[in-house]
């Protein structure tokens, strides 16, 4: 067995996370690039020459800045409602018993499981039957509808990991429920709730099948991406998407050094 065989076989787990995580980056970098293209025509699928116009005037596309705000505003409304509602949800299906409850447990996980598509058209002929006009409350409350579930899940994981001995010393130290709620309750799921309504903001923002069911003729940033794609993608997109990015790793970053700091206070 040769030097590079045995080394590879030390590292192989490294090398398999190292060529995923290439592998998932990989489209992002691709956008970053052609988001300084100077394309000859409508699209921007081939390399042309290198160009900032793009960057110096986002929103000099129509529409596109107000579609972004709008999904922006809908992910915004959206994380908050599903985030209050998953947590009062998670806290009941971890901590009480009633005779609903496996029922409750399986329904909430139904639009994980389903795809979205079966959601999207029940929810569009549900409106249709209530005769309310599609835009955006029809928005929010299908996507309130479908993050519920991530919350609770995200959430009830960590309230059943918890334990109650905490709650009962503070009790014991004479603490009101209200203040044992917020000083010692509310601060160990804080984890749970943070990262379900972390991902209720990405999945909103993101979501297109449902959105296109439940718009009208409202426009999201993603049914606006998908209909220039028929007409041609200008850059502006690529550097909606590129700024998106940068903020994500951004916010993974500041997490990441604040529990470091964290650790070594």
């Amino acid at each position: 067995m040769t030097a590079l065989t045995r080394w590879i076989r030390r590292n192989l787990v490294v090398i398999a996370g190292l060529g995923t995580l290439a592998y998932l980056i990989l489209p992002n970098v691709v956008v970053l690039v052609f988001s300084f293209n100077k394309p000859n025509g409508r699209f921007n699928y081939e390399w042309q020459r290198f160009s900032t116009d793009a960057w110096t005037d986002p929103c000099g596309v129509a529409d596109l800045c107000g579609s972004l705000s709008l999904s922006l505003k809908i992910a915004i409304w959206a994380t908050i409602g599903a985030t209050v509602l998953g947590t009062m949800i998670s806290f009941a299906l971890a901590r009480y018993r009633f005779r609903a409850r496996p029922a409750v447990n399986s329904l909430i996980f139904l639009p994980m499981a389903m795809p979205e598509v079966v959601m999207a058209a029940s929810l569009a002929t549900l409106f249709l039957n209530m005769g309310v006009d599609f835009g955006f409350w029809t928005i929010l409350i299908a996507h309130i509808m479908f993050c519920l579930s991530f919350v609770v899940t995200a959430v009830k994981a960590r309230v059943m990991s918890m334990d109650p001995r905490l709650e009962q010393a503070a009790q014991d130290l004479y603490a009101s429920p209200a203040q044992t709620f917020l000083r010692v309750t509310l601060p160990i799921a804080a984890p749970g709730i943070a990262a379900g309504a972390l991902l209720s903001f990405a999945l909103s923002f993101d979501d297109f099948i449902i959105t296109n069911f439940n718009a009208g003729s409202t426009v999201t940033f993603p049914m606006f991406v998908w209909g220039s794609a028929q007409r041609g993608t200008p850059v502006q997109i690529n550097v909606i998407g590129t700024a998106m990015f940068a903020v994500a790793v951004l916010c993974v970053l500041v997490g990441q050094l604040a529990g470091a700091r964290r650790k070594r206070s």
